[in-house]
């Protein structure tokens, strides 16, 4: 007989729980309002692949929270979540403007062109933000055969660099789009903590502000796999559940993943999870704002903190905290909180800062 009293249990955690990561508000649990609800929806059949009553009602929900009746597609990932908002509401001469920063042209892997066949033209900006003004002065070559035509817009809010688009600015970029017959599609990983960060509604920064296209974040606001692409516009987006099943996103079992985002958004738990969050983040930022030898280039807007160390430093924490480079050249560093990340968790982690530049200092 084999010995296993020097074994884990197969579902004791395989790491320090006394130790917070701060790289990604992904590296968070699942918020206990949503285990419950997925336990809850776990009694009895459903009627697979989006008929059964939580995804029903997820789009009742939604449509109450967007102010208008809505199409509302569940997906598993944020990239999925993308890939397939930006194929629903383009052709196949058509292309994607975006910001050098943003998710889908740095952090996914090429997948709009490889899953989605969409070329991906982007605009350096200084804040991670479009305006009216770049984008005027992004040569789209309108009309030129050799160019892959523009018809999307993508903005992301708040952005990958932690600022936040305020309504008034999504309006404007809605104006000028229209305009010109494209598309506004919104990446909401993060919306939740914009819209947390402004004290407004999810449907101020979207719907009123015209937004098309949402891709809709519940997994960095508390869920463990769940997103969702939102047409706000059902005359700018074709074959959504077509496409969603070409993409690998067609959940059989789709009640867990509404029932998520039903937790969420159907309260207030999605606000009071993103308020928690930017808190942390501000905690952390007025921690290290005084410690010499620290700089923070970025007003931090939202969850996420940019701060300037001497690299030497940084590859110290990170020994005993997760989180990477930002920016290799600068020394910048990327700090992330989650609706989980305790006064204590940033309180140690700035007590271990300090320690680490005191004894840079010598």
């Amino acid at each position: 007989m084999t010995d296993t009293s020097t074994r884990e249990t197969p579902f004791a955690p395989i790491h320090d729980p006394a130790t917070r990561g701060f790289a990604s508000d992904n590296y968070a649990g699942v918020h206990p309002e949503v285990l419950a609800a997925i336990v809850a929806a776990n009694g009895g059949h459903q009627v697979a692949y989006g008929e059964d009553e939580y995804t029903m009602r997820l789009c009742d929900v939604l449509s109450d929270v967007f102010g208008h009746r809505i199409q509302v597609a569940p997906v598993l990932n944020g990239t999925g979540a993308n890939v397939l908002a930006l194929q629903a509401c383009t052709q196949r001469w058509q292309s994607v403007l975006t910001t050098s920063s943003a998710h889908i042209h740095v952090d996914e892997a090429a997948a709009p062109e490889r899953v989605g066949g969409l070329k991906v033209n982007v605009i350096d900006t200084p804040d991670g933000k479009l305006t009216p003004e770049l984008i005027r002065a992004f040569a789209d070559r309108e009309g030129d055969e050799h160019f892959a035509q523009i018809g999307v817009v993508s903005i992301t809010n708040s952005t990958e660099v932690g600022t936040v688009y305020t309504p008034a600015e999504i309006r404007a970029i809605a104006d000028l789009v229209h305009e010109r017959g494209w598309v506004l599609h919104l990446d909401g990983s993060r919306l939740a903590n914009a819209a947390a960060a402004l004290g407004v509604g999810l449907r101020e920064l979207t719907t009123d502000a015209g937004v098309d296209l949402l891709s809709l974040g519940g997994t960095k606001a508390g869920a463990m796999l769940a997103e969702a692409v939102v047409v706000l516009d059902e005359e700018v987006a074709m074959g959504t559940i077509f496409l969603r099943k070409q993409s690998m996103q067609l959940a059989s079992k789709m009640r867990f993943v509404s029932a998520q985002l039903l937790a969420l958004f159907e309260g207030d738990l999605w606000r009071r999870n993103a308020e928690h969050a930017n808190a942390m983040a501000r905690r952390l930022a007025d921690g290290v704002a005084d410690i010499e030898g620290i700089r923070l280039d970025t007003e931090v807007e939202a969850n996420a903190v940019f701060p300037v160390l001497p690299r030497e430093v940084s590859e110290r924490l990170m020994e005993r905290f997760r989180f990477y480079f930002w920016d290799e050249t600068t020394g910048q560093v990327r700090w992330m909180c989650a609706w989980d990340t305790t006064e204590s968790d940033v309180d140690t982690f700035l007590a271990a800062v300090r320690e680490e530049m005191a004894r840079d200092r010598g």
